[in-house]
């Protein structure tokens, strides 16, 4: 009896040590937003807080390169940019895309900041392997699952899986 108690002391104390070091590395890891777009309400506080910014380059039908005031003024907070879908459907690149379908989100955001973009994340985190090695053809940084779970994301429409009240505590 008093070994079964001890292992589950030890357990437990292991569960909780890991959820410490997660909330520790997420404490000082860079702070990424998900879904930029000028179409997507995102406020300037939610903005200067983040490191990275995860950019729709067309949503609903309009690019982002066709409004330059919004571009610039992203640029303006001198943060990391990456690339987020291409139209930001669901699922969007679980489907098999191809490089003109890419070059096109990489023509728009390099259109709208005078740079590629060297990070992409998928829509929902979801990529087919062919789609994986598209991105990565295209000399683009991958982010994924670990990369949530490691860093706050927040959503400039606060739609995400967590609200950002409970990201900005955990």
């Amino acid at each position: 009896m008093k070994k079964r108690r001890k292992m589950i002391t030890t357990i437990i104390f292991v569960i909780i040590l890991l959820i410490l070091t997660l909330f520790f590395i997420r404490l000082i890891s860079p702070k990424e937003i998900d879904d930029v777009n000028p179409q997507i309400q995102c406020s300037d506080e939610l903005i200067a807080k983040a490191d990275i910014l995860w950019v729709i380059p067309y949503f609903k039908e309009k690019s982002i390169s066709e409004n330059k005031e919004w571009c610039n003024y992203i640029l303006s907070f001198n943060k990391t940019l990456g690339l987020h879908g291409v139209n930001h459907e669901y699922d969007e690149f679980e489907t098999i895309k191809n490089q003109e379908y890419l070059n096109k989100g990489i023509k728009i955001f390099e259109e709208c900041f005078e740079f590629k973009p060297e990070m992409f994340k998928a829509p929902q985190l979801k990529i087919s392997e062919n789609n994986k090695n598209l991105v990565k053809n295209n000399n683009m940084e991958l982010k994924g699952v670990l990369n949530q779970i490691f860093h706050k994301v927040y959503h400039c429409n606060d739609s995400g899986r967590f609200s950002n009240k409970f990201i900005d505590i955990f």
